[in-house]
């Protein structure tokens, strides 16, 4: 079970909306085969795994790191091919999710398979809560992602902010990139950094995946001349904003090739979250990474719309009652109700950390 969790985990952001899934075949105590899932309307980790083992896996055992499913898609149910390949005994990590895609396991049962499972399911589980997440509550599971100095400090008093890390985080920023569907910054942050938000690879080139990029802008204060408003950019741009944008301004971006989203206004007049999350579900964004500035994660934060934090640190000391930290808005009142992070982790890169937490009180 370790080596297929471990082919699920390498193909992370390659496979949406559909979860990340490996599968190996092992025979007297030997792999004769395993494959993964390369995407939507692609073979199934499964049927990689048995099309590759051939008649080998008759007698055979399989380890999957998701239920095989049991319906007609794309792709014709696991759980039959499995049956018909004589797979003697199925041992996946958890179960799925999905009403539709559910019921593999009942199915081989009844066929005469030996089936077990919860083998490997927190590593399981972990790996596809972004689709876990999604299933449960039809919404993308959100990361709040920043990078600042130990006092808690994103850039200087004057806005000097490039660059707070080393390349070594910043390139590890872009790997984590590659894992979500969508990535989002307010419109502030496209003022004063002109952002592309792209995923690259080392070398500097765009990676073949590219999150969709998302620009919270409630009032169409943004340029169109932004750089993330570019057509030569890879991927797809899509701004939310409320009725407050000018219409003129709204078809100038369309022109562009920019995607606008209509949104209704929360009682500050800022594109509500709650529907930006809904709208982004419906479109089966089933990750989104929010990147900044300030005033957008805090709107974030302030409506329980968090998951987790990803924050990079660097060794530095700004200062400055005028320099700013990465989450703004209203705030908590009393500590009390101040977001607290479970399950932390905190991972050297270069001369930085990178800590990651769970929201406890997320849903």
């Amino acid at each position: 079970m370790a080596r297929a969790l471990a082919l699920a985990s390498a193909h992370l952001g390659e496979t949406s909306p559909n979860p990340t899934v490996g599968a190996v075949i092992v025979k007297e105590g030997r792999i004769i085969a395993e494959g993964w899932h390369g995407g939507p309307g692609e073979p199934h980790a499964e049927a990689v795994a048995l099309c590759r083992a051939g008649d080998a896996a008759r007698g055979a055992d399989m380890y999957v790191t998701l239920e095989p499913c049991d319906h007609y898609g794309r792709t014709p149910p696991c759980s039959l091919a499995i049956i018909e390949a004589g797979v003697a005994r199925v041992f996946y990590a958890t179960s799925d999710p999905n009403p539709i895609a559910s019921g593999g396991a009942a199915r081989m049962a009844a066929a005469g398979v030996e089936v077990h499972r919860g083998l490997g399911e927190a590593e399981a589980r972990e790996i596809n809560r972004f689709f876990f997440h999604h299933i449960r509550t039809g919404r993308p599971y959100v990361i709040a992602k920043f990078a600042a100095s130990l006092d808690g400090k994103i850039a200087t008093r004057t806005g000097d902010s490039q660059w707070i890390t080393g390349a070594e985080a910043r390139a590890r920023a872009h790997e984590l990139r590659r894992q979500v569907d969508a990535i989002l910054v307010g419109v502030g942050t496209v003022i004063a950094d002109d952002p592309r938000l792209t995923a690259r690879d080392p070398d500097g080139g765009p990676r073949s995946h590219q999150p969709l990029r998302v620009v919270l802008d409630s009032r169409g204060r943004a340029p169109r001349t932004a750089r993330i408003f570019s057509p030569d950019l890879p991927g797809h741009t899509l701004v939310a904003t409320t009725p407050a944008m000018p219409a003129a301004h709204r078809a100038a971006l369309e022109a562009q090739g920019v995607e606008v989203a209509v949104l209704p206004a929360d009682e500050a007049g800022r594109a509500s979250i709650p529907h930006l999350l809904a709208f982004l579900g419906r479109r089966d964004i089933l990750s989104l990474m929010v990147e900044g500035g300030g005033d957008a994660l805090g709107s974030f934060f302030e409506v329980g719309a968090v998951q987790e934090v990803w924050a990079f640190l660097a060794p530095l000391i700004i200062g400055g009652e005028a320099a700013p930290g990465p989450v703004r808005g209203r705030g908590p009142e009393h500590l009390a109700e101040a977001t607290r992070l479970t399950g932390l982790t905190l991972e050297r890169v270069g001369q930085d950390w990178l800590l990651r937490g769970k929201v406890e009180t997320s849903a």
